[in-house]
């Protein structure tokens, strides 16, 4: 898969998830995203200095 079909591949899911929520319940799911893919960065992180 190249990156333009990656990012659309993400934005299709996006587009799912977002069906039926609310805007709080969309802000929930951006900040759990958010923080999920901010302690991946950290483990990987981690990671990389053992």
């Amino acid at each position: 898969m190249n990156s333009c079909e990656f990012v659309t591949f993400i934005t299709s899911i996006a587009c799912v998830i977002s069906q039926d929520k609310s805007a709080d319940e969309l802000n929930l799911l951006s900040a759990v995203f958010s923080q999920l893919g901010d302690t991946l960065d950290t483990i990987a992180a981690t990671k990389a200095c053992e």
